[in-house]
């Protein structure tokens, strides 16, 4: 008589409790946790010298992280294309936030910039890399994050749309990050400008089929509304200043010109406030979850079935070695079995000879 195959059901039932029992605690649980291991958020700025990148990130995160002791990258008399990575730990209201910007002197810089974006996806990808090793690991406890979250992609204020580099970066890495443009140095352009300066980027980002970050649609209305404010005004145009200047007897920061101030917080002068709002205050966690969920699967996946049975990886050069994270894990289980082993015996041989020294031996 052959076995029949058992099959299991399970039914949901929604019940009403009768009292307190205690389980809508747990995101308080959630939230002390979190609290106390704190954050981690990388931000990469990318562009030409001179659009005011190390001046946004200061009026971003009210800190000097460039100053006149650290000058930011394009004051720097190396211009090549690298990658360079600044770290800087912040505290608000007793949460802890440490912010990595990474930032590429000497991008566009050059006559000829025929593969400048390759330091760029070297970098993304080997922080991908570092975290694929450390998942693979036996001891997963520490698992720093510095995959980079976010791009911060700053447009020439010229009117005339994209430049060639400027489509052909945000095409090679659209697939690795989550890219926001923003056009730099709004306050050179006047709102008609400004406002037909976007329209044509859009309509180019659309032609090329760039992927620039999706903001996620949610229940609440009141979410939707701002998602969507920030969507009519994208590529978001801002203006960046540490200067505090007093105008009808308040004080702000802006940039003062012979016809006026331009304020870096007035949403009628810049998108400075909106891009501040979405990048810490409503969407931090979703740029990090897409970072996560989405670009790094895609990397961990290709990776992972580029690693065959025996070893070879064939997105490498041909004959060099990789480790599947499988065998990894092998390797590290045998030789924590090794070092146990060992430890053990010597434990065991030590004890005897203290044992036959003192006659215990039978």
């Amino acid at each position: 008589e052959s076995e029949q195959p058992c099959f299991s059901v399970c039914f949901q039932q929604q019940k009403n409790l009768e009292g307190y029992v205690g389980f809508a605690s747990l995101p308080n649980q959630v939230y002390r946790k979190s609290v106390k291991r704190g954050f981690e958020f990388t931000l990469m700025v990318v562009g030409e010298s001179g659009l005011g990148k190390s001046t946004l990130i200061n009026s971003l995160f009210l800190t000097n992280l460039y100053s006149g002791e650290y000058p930011g990258p394009s004051h720097r008399i190396k211009k090549t294309v690298q990658v360079e990575q600044s770290k800087v730990l912040m505290k608000e209201g007793g949460v802890q936030l440490l912010l990595t910007i990474v930032d590429t002197p000497g991008f566009g810089d050059a006559v000829d910039n025929s593969n400048c974006w390759q330091p760029v996806i070297d970098h993304i990808d080997s922080k991908f890399e570092d975290y694929l090793n450390s998942e693979s690991r036996v001891n997963r406890r520490l698992m720093p994050d510095s995959r980079v979250h976010c791009c911060l992609y700053f447009i020439a204020p010229s009117g005339h749309g994209l430049k060639p580099l400027d489509i052909e970066f945000m095409k090679r890495l659209h697939e690795k990050v989550n890219i926001i443009p923003l056009i730099a140095k709004a306050d050179t352009l006047t709102p008609e400008e400004c406002q037909q300066f976007k329209k044509q980027i859009m309509r180019e980002i659309l032609e090329h089929k760039i992927k620039i970050y999706e903001f996620p649609e949610t229940d609440d209305e009141e979410e939707n509304k701002i998602v969507k404010t920030i969507k009519d005004r994208l590529p978001l145009a801002v203006v960046g200043s540490n200067t505090i200047i007093e105008v009808n007897d308040k004080k702000v920061r802006g940039r003062q010109y012979p016809w006026g101030v331009a304020e870096v917080e007035n949403g009628d002068h810049c998108d400075f406030t909106l891009l501040r709002n979405m990048l810490i205050r409503t969407h931090m966690q979703d740029l990090k979850d897409v970072t996560n969920n989405v670009h790094y699967e895609n990397y961990r996946s290709r990776k992972l079935a580029a690693v065959t049975c025996n070893g070879i990886d064939n997105n490498k050069t041909k004959g060099q070695l990789t480790k599947s994270p499988l065998a990894q894990m092998e390797e590290e289980r045998r030789e924590h079995q090794f070092f146990k082993s060992y430890y053990c015996f010597f434990f065991l041989y030590r004890t005897l000879e203290k044992n036959k020294k003192k006659g215990k031996i039978f």
